[in-house]
C-alpha cells in the first residue's frame, strides 16, 4: 500500500486508494486542488533498505507508517523504486465493476500525505510469498492497515511487487494491490498459518 485516497491523482494513488478509508474517498468526484503538493527531494537509498528483499520490504511498510501529525519518509520511500514507477490500485465501484487507478510516486504522495498526517496510518506485512529467479523477484505481500498502531484493522489486502537486483541493490519496478472485500476474500495461502 500504499493506500491512498486517490483524489485525483490518480490514482495512485489516490489511487491507491486503497484502503477502506480510502475507498470512501474514491467514491467522491475528484476536484482540482483537493490535494496538496509535497516536495520530495531525491536521496540516496539506505544500504540496509535495498541490500536484501527483507530490507526493501521492511522499508516499504516503514516509510508510510506513523501516527497522526508525523511526516512520512517520502524521500526514503522514493529511493526504493525505479524513477518511472507506477502504482496501480484496484477497487470496485458502486456497481461492482473493477476500477483501476494508476499513479506516479509524486501523485501517490500528493494524494495520501494529508490523510496520513491527519488520521495516522500504519500498515504491516502479515504474510509474504516470494518467487525468485536469477536477478528478478515477485513478492505477494499480505498487509493489514490501521489508523493507530494498536487500533482496529481498517483494511487488508495484497501488494504485488516486481523487483530486480542490479548487482548492487534491489529496485521495486512495479506495485499493484487490491483490498480484501466480501466478494474478494484473501485466500488461505496468502494468510499466516494458524
Amino acid at each position: 500500500m500504499r493506500k491512498l485516497c486517490w483524489l485525483s491523482r490518480h490514482t495512485l494513488i489516490g489511487i491507491f486508494i486503497v484502503s477502506a478509508a480510502f475507498a470512501q474517498e474514491t467514491q467522491r468526484e475528484s476536484k482540482p486542488g483537493q490535494e496538496s503538493h509535497v516536495d520530495v527531494p531525491a536521496v540516496a537509498a539506505r544500504p540496509e533498505d535495498v541490500g536484501s528483499l527483507d530490507g526493501i520490504m521492511k522499508a516499504f511498510y516503514d516509510v508510510i507508517s506513523g501516527p497522526a501529525g508525523q511526516p512520512r519518509q517520502w524521500s526514503r520511500d522514493r529511493s526504493l523504486y525505479i524513477p518511472e514507477i507506477r502504482f496501480v490500485a484496484m477497487s470496485i465501484n458502486k456497481k461492482g465493476r473493477p476500477v483501476v487507478r494508476i499513479a506516479t510516486h509524486q501523485q501517490f504522495v500528493d494524494a495520501s500525505n494529508d490523510y496520513f498526517l491527519k488520521e495516522g496510518f500504519f500498515e504491516q506485512e502479515i504474510h509474504r510469498t516470494t518467487r525468485r529467479f536469477g536477478n528478478i523477484a515477485h513478492i505477494w505481500s499480505t498487509y493489514e492497515s490501521r489508523n493507530k498502531a494498536d487500533g482496529p484493522i481498517i483494511a487488508r489486502g495484497i501488494n504485488s511487487l516486481e523487483l530486480f537486483w542490479d548487482g548492487t541493490r534491489w529496485w521495486v519496478a512495479s506495485n499493484i494491490w487490491d483490498d480484501e472485500r466480501k466478494d474478494n476474500p484473501i485466500p488461505a495461502e496468502y494468510l499466516p498459518k494458524k
